[in-house]
């Protein structure tokens, strides 16, 4: 209602200094609501309307400037340059507010200036790879490169966890706590506490692929779901897990190996040991070997989603250490 509102001011506007409605101010009154309607429409898109707005002042005030300027030097061409500072150069400014809104935001240059310059893409921390730990052990042995982000909305997360009424789950939201304050002050990572939200957006997961997306970060996680997602909508991901895989020794069949029997197997005369890495050993002929350490024979090597298992025999006799 507003736009057409819009378009009869300037109409009425025209009547008033000319006297009479001509044919170009009726198209300039539908110019003037076409205009006003499609502006609205993408800053009601845009998840960032603030940055959104704020650019699109830019863009018309950079125009008028270049316009005022060029006008002056070139009057011959001032219906091109209409078109050029005061139609093409504003839009250009609200196309990058949309798809890059955090050049627009002050927070955004504060950072980047406070931010030592490494080597390496950005990457983001989600909240389930910070209560596991591991990615402090990671980042202090230098692997890791690049700056790693953690955004508020993830720390606001750790501390709805860490205030929950759940003992286990306000356990976990302090360890995620405490693995932020390490990171923090690790000298061999780059960490960045980024101001960065969606507030439109519901859900820690679709805001950690947003924003992603928009810094061409990856995110590093331990939950499946997330991992899954980000996949799916083209966003790179690091999953701690499937690292700790790779990582894990590699056994062949006929080698050797000493390990523990802790308890009896599914299978008759079965016995389960495990690696210090928490690799399942199944070994045939161990059932009556439980609680002592012995030699056995690795015949095959089973690798699952959940992670590997190593299957052997035992046939010498009883070792205790």
């Amino acid at each position: 209602m507003i736009y057409f509102v819009y378009a009869i001011i300037s109409l009425i506007t025209s009547y008033l200094v000319r006297g009479n409605l001509q044919t170009d101010t009726w198209i300039t009154a539908i110019l003037i609501f076409l205009g006003a309607f499609l502006l609205d429409r993408l800053i009601f898109l845009s998840t960032r309307k603030k940055e959104t707005i704020l650019a699109l002042f830019v863009g018309i005030l950079s125009g008028w400037i270049l316009f005022s300027v060029y006008t002056s030097a070139f009057p011959e061409y001032r219906q091109y340059l209409i078109v050029i500072f005061l139609i093409l150069l504003p839009l250009s400014f609200l196309s990058l507010a949309i798809k890059k809104s955090e050049l627009f935001s002050p927070l955004y240059w504060v950072e980047s200036f406070r931010r030592r310059p490494l080597i390496g893409s950005k990457k983001i921390l989600d909240t389930s790879v910070i209560i596991d730990g591991r990615i402090a052990d990671i980042c202090s042995t230098g692997f890791m490169e690049g700056p790693i982000l953690i955004p508020k909305f993830v720390l606001a997360e750790l501390q709805r966890v860490a205030d929950s009424s759940d003992p286990l789950k306000r356990q976990r939201g302090r360890r995620g706590l405490d693995i932020v304050e390490r990171l923090k002050t690790e000298p061999e990572a780059n960490v960045v506490i980024t101001e960065t939200d969606f507030p439109e957006i519901k859900g820690v997961d679709q805001k950690l692929i947003e924003l992603a997306r928009r810094l061409n970060a990856k995110i590093i996680t331990n939950d499946f779901n997330l991992n899954k997602m980000a996949k799916i909508q083209g966003i790179r991901v690091l999953n701690i897990n499937e690292l700790a895989n790779a990582l894990k020794p590699v056994v062949l069949p006929g080698e050797t190996m000493r390990v523990f029997i802790l308890k009896e197997g599914k299978e008759r005369d079965q016995g389960v040991a495990y690696l210090d890495d928490g690799t399942m050993v199944v070994v045939d002929n161990a059932r009556r070997m439980i609680g002592k350490t012995i030699e056995i024979t690795v015949t095959s090597v089973l690798q699952t989603t959940a992670g590997k298992m190593i299957f052997g025999r035992y046939t010498g006799p009883e070792q205790n250490f």
